[in-house]
C-alpha cells in the first residue's frame, strides 16, 4: 500500500509543470476573449452550432455555464446548446497532454467531439425550431470566473492544484483497485471489452463536475475503458452546466429532454466507435 500511495504521488507531481502551463494558456484565452465570446455568441444566428462547437473544445473554466445562462435567458437555440455541451472538452484536454497519450489519440478526440456536437446542433434545430429572443437579460451570477477575482497566474495555479487533487484521489482508487483486485478486475467492471461499455461511462460523463473527465481520461490512460467508452462519457460531460440548466431552465420536460438527448448521443457514438475499433 505504501507503495500505491508513493506512485500515486509521484505521477500526480509529474503532471504538475504541464497542468500549469496547459492552464495558464487556458486562462489568458479566457481572460482576454471571454466577453468577446459572450457577444459573438449572442449574434450566432443559424450559425449558432458551428460557434458552439468551436469554442466549446478550449477547456474554458466556465464556458458551458455561460452557455448555460445565454440559453435559459433564450440567447442561445438548444441545438447551440448542446453542440456546445458535446464539443466542451472541460479537464479532459490537461489531463491528456499531462498523461502523455499520443498527439493523434487528442486530435481523433477533439474531431470527434466537434464533429458530433456540429452534426446534432444542426440536426436539432433543424427539427426543434430555434427560439430566440434577444430582449432577455444574462442570468451570469454563477458563472464560474476565477480569473475575474485573481490574476491569471493565480487563477492558472488554483486551477492546476484543484485539478492535481482531483488526479491523486483518482489515481490513488485506481492503483489501489489495481493492487487489490488487478487490472482486469477494474477493466471487467468498466466493460472495457463489452461494446455496451459505452452506456455506463455517458452516465459517468452526466455527473456535474470536472472530477468526471478526469476520471474518465485517467481511466482511458490506465487502459481500464476503451477509447470508444471514454468518448461516450467526454460527449456526456459538460461541467457544471448542467446543474445551472436544472436549477433555472423554467422547463423541466425541455431539461429532461436536453440530457436524454446528451445521454442518447454519447452513448450510442461510443458504441459505434467501439465497434469499428
Amino acid at each position: 500500500m505504501l507503495d500505491v500511495i508513493l506512485d500515486t504521488v509521484i505521477d500526480g507531481l509529474k503532471l504538475l509543470p504541464f497542468l500549469f502551463v496547459a492552464f495558464l494558456i487556458i486562462e489568458f484565452i479566457e481572460h482576454r476573449y471571454e466577453n468577446k465570446t459572450n457577444d459573438l455568441l449572442k449574434k450566432t444566428g443559424k450559425f449558432g452550432p458551428l460557434v458552439g462547437s468551436l469554442f466549446g473544445l478550449v477547456p474554458q473554466c466556465g464556458f458551458s455555464v455561460l452557455a448555460t445562462n445565454l440559453y435559459v435567458t433564450r440567447l442561445l437555440t438548444m441545438g447551440t446548446l448542446i453542440a456546445i455541451y458535446l464539443s466542451t472538452s472541460d479537464e479532459m484536454l490537461p489531463v491528456m497532454l499531462s498523461g502523455g497519450l499520443s498527439y493523434k489519440v487528442i486530435l481523433t478526440s477533439l474531431a470527434i467531439k466537434f464533429g458530433v456536437g456540429l452534426l446534432i446542433g444542426f440536426l436539432i434545430d433543424l427539427v426543434y425550431h430555434p427560439k430566440v429572443d434577444p430582449n432577455y437579460e444574462i442570468c451570469d451570477h454563477e458563472h464560474c470566473s476565477c480569473h475575474k477575482n485573481h490574476n491569471i497566474f493565480t487563477a492558472s495555479l488554483i486551477h492546476t492544484l484543484k485539478i492535481f487533487l482531483f488526479i491523486i484521489v483518482i489515481n490513488f482508487i485506481i492503483n489501489t483497485s489495481f493492487y487489490y483486485f488487478g487490472e482486469d478486475y477494474l477493466a471487467k467492471i468498466l466493460l472495457k471489452d463489452n461494446i455496451f461499455g459505452s452506456f455506463l461511462t455517458s452516465l459517468i460523463g452526466l455527473i456535474p463536475n470536472c472530477g468526471a473527465s478526469v476520471a474518465l481520461t485517467e481511466l482511458y490512460i490506465n487502459h481500464s475503458i476503451s477509447f470508444g467508452s471514454m468518448i461516450a462519457g467526454l460527449l456526456t460531460g459538460s461541467g457544471v452546466g448542467l446543474i445551472v440548466l436544472i436549477k433555472n431552465n423554467k422547463s423541466f420536460k425541455n431539461t429532461l429532454l436536453i440530457i436524454s438527448l446528451l445521454y442518447l448521443i454519447g452513448s450510442l457514438v461510443g458504441l459505434i466507435i467501439n465497434i469499428i475499433l
